[in-house]
């Protein structure tokens, strides 16, 4: 007996551009829909009859619209922005992943334009034609390069070990702290690793420091005034996990005070509630020289969702089947 086709729905504006590669990749038969996800009466409407959401949210009110809905697919790692209890019974919610090379690329490249005042020397030489280098400013300070550097990871995931692997290709040192603490350093070859319990001698210890954690209700702060003081004042923070790790007050003042050399930050404080316009905080970062601010964006190339494509729709298929999902997270209770 062969299954009634599938009805998706795609409400994730980052998959419109592979729309073609999506279907195409769909079991025979299968409907699909693209509603504006800006629009959410438009994303209601389209899953009321739907088996799949692929889309990294789903609110009480877009469970409540449908009476089918089988599996919410996000087209990325975080599902914290789809409401599990308000899903009907047994439906699964699975994620993705593929953003680690595109992530450590950014990682390594900010932490190299930061450490060797390549932002600096852009800035005085476009606006000011002032050479900012001491082969023609002996005021200018000499740069390191990643040999001279030890780079402390906060979180040692997937994200983490993609960056530690191209750093080390730049010849720096490693060392890390997990929640887990179950890093096996002599195999990823780090220096050492340790907890969180760790994390003030990680600080201490390192040129530049990237934080990958999730947040939760242990890492929310996690990096606070205390922790940023403890710092080296040329050392570099780097924060691709989720934005409220590091306290935003903290960081501001200390980025401000020059009490560390700089950060680059991509994830943020505040994002947009519609469209593409919102200060990603509530303190100035524009106005600081030394921050490298860019719109969470470290893992969006198209390669990641090419991959990204070909999970989500492996996994339509293999709910078309009957065949046990990969990547799930969670189950509606």
């Amino acid at each position: 007996m062969t299954a009634d086709p599938l009805t998706v729905v795609v409400a994730d504006p980052n998959l419109a551009p592979l729309r073609t590669e999506f279907e195409t990749a769909l079991p025979h038969g299968t409907a699909v829909h693209w509603p504006d996800p800006r629009h959410n009466e438009a994303v209601e409407a389209a899953i009321a009859d739907a088996d799949v959401l692929v889309s990294g949210r789903c609110t009480a009110a877009m469970a409540a619209a449908a009476t089918r809905l089988r599996l919410v697919h996000a087209a990325g790692a975080g599902t914290d922005n789809i409401d599990i209890p308000a899903l009907a019974p047994g439906t699964q919610v699975a994620n993705t992943f593929h953003h680690e090379n595109a992530i450590a690329e950014y990682t390594v490249s900010a932490t190299i334009l930061m450490r060797r005042g390549f932002l600096r020397q852009h800035t005085a030489l476009r606006r000011e034609a002032h050479w900012d280098t001491p082969a023609h400013d002996p005021r200018a300070p000499w740069a390191q390069d990643l040999t001279a550097a030890t780079v402390g990871f906060v979180g040692f995931g997937h994200i983490g070990a993609r960056c530690w692997r191209l750093f080390q290709a730049f010849g720096a040192r490693g060392i890390a702290v997990t929640r887990s603490g179950d890093v096996d350093a002599a195999a990823h070859g780090l220096l050492w690793t340790g907890t969180v319990k760790d994390l003030d001698t990680l600080l201490e210890s390192s040129d530049a420091v990237v934080v990958s954690l999730p947040l939760t209700a242990h890492t929310t702060g996690l990096i606070g005034a205390a922790e940023l003081s403890r710092m080296r004042p040329d050392a570099i923070l780097v924060n691709v996990g989720r934005g409220p790790v590091v306290d935003e007050d903290a960081l501001y003042q200390a980025l401000s005070d020059r009490i560390i050399g700089g950060a680059a930050i991509d994830v943020w404080y505040r994002y947009p509630a519609d469209g593409h316009t919102a200060t990603p905080g509530k303190h100035p970062f524009d106005t600081l020289d030394n921050v490298l601010m860019t719109p969470h964006s470290s893992g969006l190339t198209r390669q990641t969702f090419i991959h990204r494509t070909a999970d989500i729709t492996a996994n339509i298929r293999r709910l078309a089947t009957g065949e046990p999902l990969h990547n799930v997270v969670a189950v509606a209770p």
